[in-house]
């Protein structure tokens, strides 16, 4: 059989044969979609605050255990990765337009139910369908968001995706506690509800899919892979190197992908950060007024304060990523070492706070051991990125946020049964700290040794070039 014309490109930039133009970048829609997209997240992560800031007056209202308090945190992650991880495969067929806007129309709806009838059930049910309509948040937020920047532009855009989850914790602490000291509890909820609603119709106005997204453009995703010895080509704006496919075309068996030391370094630390985050949403604000002393106004400006820390921390650490890039510096050392880190920093000082006499120490570390390890998020997107065909990112992103959320579905329920096991209740929370720490210890360690992006990517055959896999 004779072998099949390659696709070759004219003088004007276009794909002889399949008009596929070269994307336009529009700034001021993109920073447009930026901006819905950080709200997106503020609403994503008030929404996963809520149960945590109401936790003492819950408990005392319902007359329920600390463990079974933790069970129904971690009923949220139930349907939490598994709706990621299914989303994420559908992510190539549907726009993140309709995507998104379903999420947050589910947001508001999950709110109801304990409007209703205020019972353990009620509490359960909302909670496993904002775990479901949240599971491919993150990853398809991210994905979305991807469509309207280049590669070598992803870092800023990156840190003020995951930065809207710390802004989300900063105002949603002060304004829910707030809201539940002057009105009740439920107040909250159904505040939440009427933000994820008010939200859902601004994105349906404004959001829309960008020109980054391959998967889409006119006529790309038929090409055949460029055979050895061919002249090379450039697919969007993505040069392609001698022997390797066109990114816009290419797929790869998902076996492959996900067993390269990238993507399993990027789950590793994904999976340390999130056991941290999720025990702050969950257990920090009772922490602090249980334990600490500290009344519902001085815990909410507490958890706003970590949540500054982290907020700050993204914006500095993901556009000095570009930065480091831009100078020659590898993403196995700009991105991969670096996410291992930040994990195992915020382990070492998740593992000593709790032994900690003074009240300046002990705050400075809780800062560094609940706000650290978020840094890692936007990290180990742009690292998983890079080793990744285009038209299969999103559903690696929602593998990789599926599975490297799973301590959501553990910690809360584990931290609860410490608590009700332990001697007393400080030293159950001193033995949810320390496990905590060992799982990040370990998880930032393995993201450290096996993260390699450009390595990963030559293996398979997308080139090597940082930031040349979208």
């Amino acid at each position: 059989m004779a072998p099949r014309p390659q696709p070759q490109l004219s003088a004007d930039g276009h794909t002889e044969g399949r008009s596929a133009p070269l994307p336009a970048h529009d700034r001021r829609r993109a920073w447009l979609v930026t901006g819905l997209i950080v709200a997106f997240m503020v609403v994503n992560f008030a929404d996963k605050s809520v149960l945590g800031l109401a936790a003492v007056p819950v408990m005392d209202d319902l007359h329920i255990s600390n463990g079974t308090y933790g069970l129904i945190s971690s009923s949220f992650s139930l349907l939490f990765s598994l709706s990621g991880l299914v989303v994420g495969f559908f992510s190539s067929r549907l726009s993140s337009r309709l995507l998104l806007f379903v999420m947050g129309l589910l947001w508001a709806v999950a709110q109801l139910p304990v409007l209703v009838v205020a019972t353990v059930p009620t509490l359960v049910a909302g909670r496993l369908l904002l775990g479901a309509a949240e599971g491919p948040a993150a990853s398809m937020s991210m994905h979305a968001l991807y469509k309207w920047f280049p590669p070598e532009r992803r870092g800023l855009p990156s840190a003020l995706q995951i930065g809207g989850a710390a802004l989300g914790t900063l105002i949603a602490a002060p304004v829910v506690t707030w809201l539940i000291s002057a009105f009740g509890w439920r107040s909250a909820f159904a505040a939440l509800g009427l933000a994820g609603a008010v939200w859902s119709l601004l994105w349906w106005k404004g959001g829309h899919d960008g020109p980054y997204d391959d998967a889409r453009r006119p006529g790309v995703g038929t090409a055949e892979p460029v055979q050895e010895g061919a002249v090379p080509t450039q697919v969007g704006a993505v040069p392609v190197q001698e022997g390797a496919a066109p990114l816009t075309a290419v797929r790869l068996p998902y076996r492959r992908l996900l067993l390269t030391g990238t993507v399993l370094g990027s789950i590793s630390s994904a999976f340390g950060a999130s056991w941290a985050l999720s025990l702050s949403q969950a257990w920090l604000p009772a922490y602090l007024r249980t334990q600490l002393g500290m009344a519902p106004g001085a815990a909410a400006t507490t958890v706003s304060a970590v949540a500054a820390f982290s907020l700050v921390l993204l914006l500095t650490v993901s556009p000095f990523v570009d930065l480091l890039k831009s100078r020659g510096v590898s993403s196995r050392w700009s991105c991969g070492a670096l996410q291992g880190a930040v994990v195992c920093a915020a382990g070492a000082a998740m593992a000593a706070f709790p032994f900690a006499g003074a009240p300046g120490p002990r705050f400075l570390l809780i800062a560094v051991a609940f706000g650290c390890a978020g840094v890692a998020v936007p990290l180990h997107y742009m690292t998983t990125a890079e080793a990744v065909p285009t038209a299969q990112r999103g559903a690696v992103f929602g593998i990789v946020a599926a599975t490297g959320t799973l301590p959501g579905l553990i910690a809360p329920a584990l931290t609860g049964h410490l608590i009700d096991a332990g001697a007393t209740q400080q030293g159950g929370y001193t033995a949810a700290f320390l496990v905590t720490a060992g799982v990040m210890l370990a998880a930032g360690a393995v993201a450290i040794t096996v993260i390699r992006p450009e390595r990963d990517a030559r293996r398979l055959g997308l080139g090597s070039g940082t930031g040349g896999v979208g």
